[in-house]
């Protein structure tokens, strides 16, 4: 046999045997189910996932994943909580498996991660102190005036947007979690820039913050930004999560997911923006 063939048989040996590897360190739907319970994370961010007092899961990712599981015959969820940041990293180290954080489908994360259809869409907000001192209503006016100073999560893809129009870093302070945003408007910030349901949650029965109104979405590329949120895994369970995005397309046909969603304040348009996307096209940033 010449060496030539040698080498290429011993090249295909070697595929296979990368292929078998991946394979085997994939994690499955009948993995999850032998198993009994499937790992989850969230942000713990009021409205898109977070976890309650008495140790439960709430929110707009976690309500539908816990409907979708349900259909899939997986009951148990454990539950991570990690800063926003974080989730991707801690999603592609296997300390979850999956993410229901509602993070928005961008082209950058889905280098990273395998995202679902969409399962929910939101636009942008700010919150700033009462009153709203600095006659704020687009996150373009922050950029006009370099002396103000505006929050966000880090890891999160408001600063893309505060970027893209004219914000300079040096105007951007990051937190951990939109938590610390109330506190951080108050001491050292002019505003917090997040999206309309974060924003609305923390202004909503608050005595010394608001969120800005009317607010006017940025206008990025030439199309006002709408976020579009889905559920994440990673590229190497491809079969897991094309068993969780069939269930999650059915689902969203169903009046009991509409309910979730309107329970968390997302108007029918917002409903319809969502299931009128395709991931494919919001991974190629279309």
């Amino acid at each position: 046999m010449s060496f030539l063939k040698i080498a290429g048989l011993a090249g295909l040996a070697g595929l296979a045997l990368a292929t078998s590897l991946s394979a085997a360190g994939a994690t499955t739907l009948k993995e999850v189910k032998d198993q009994g319970y499937i790992r989850a994370a969230t942000a713990n961010e009021v409205p898109y996932s977070y976890m309650k007092d008495d140790g439960t899961s709430a929110g707009i990712g976690p309500d539908v994943a816990n409907a979708v599981l349900k259909k899939m015959g997986i009951t148990e969820v454990n539950w991570t909580v990690t800063p926003f940041g974080t989730l991707i990293p801690g999603l592609k180290a296997k300390r979850f498996d999956f993410v229901a954080a509602e993070q928005n489908i961008s082209p950058e994360r889905c280098k990273q991660v395998a995202f679902t259809e969409p399962n929910s869409s939101y636009g942008e907000g700010l919150l700033v102190k009462k009153g709203n001192p600095k006659h704020l209503t687009t996150y373009a006016d922050i950029a006009k005036d370099p002396s103000l100073k505006v929050a966000v999560v880090s890891g999160a893809n408001n600063i893309d947007f505060l970027r893209a129009v004219g914000v300079k870093d040096d105007q951007v302070i990051f937190i951990t979690a939109n938590a610390d945003a109330p506190a951080t408007v108050q001491s050292r910030a002019d505003a917090y820039a997040a999206t309309e349901l974060t924003v609305a949650s923390l202004a909503k029965g608050a005595t010394n913050v608001e969120q800005v109104k009317p607010f006017t979405d940025p206008v990025v590329n030439g199309k006002p930004v709408r976020n579009f949120g889905g559920f994440a895994f990673r590229p190497e369970d491809k079969e897991l999560h094309d068993a969780f995005n069939a269930a999650l397309v059915e689902f969203r046909k169903t009046d009991e997911y509409k309910a979730i969603l309107k329970n968390y304040g997302l108007s029918d348009e917002s409903i319809k923006a969502a299931a009128d996307r395709k991931v494919a096209d919001l991974c190629a940033g279309k």
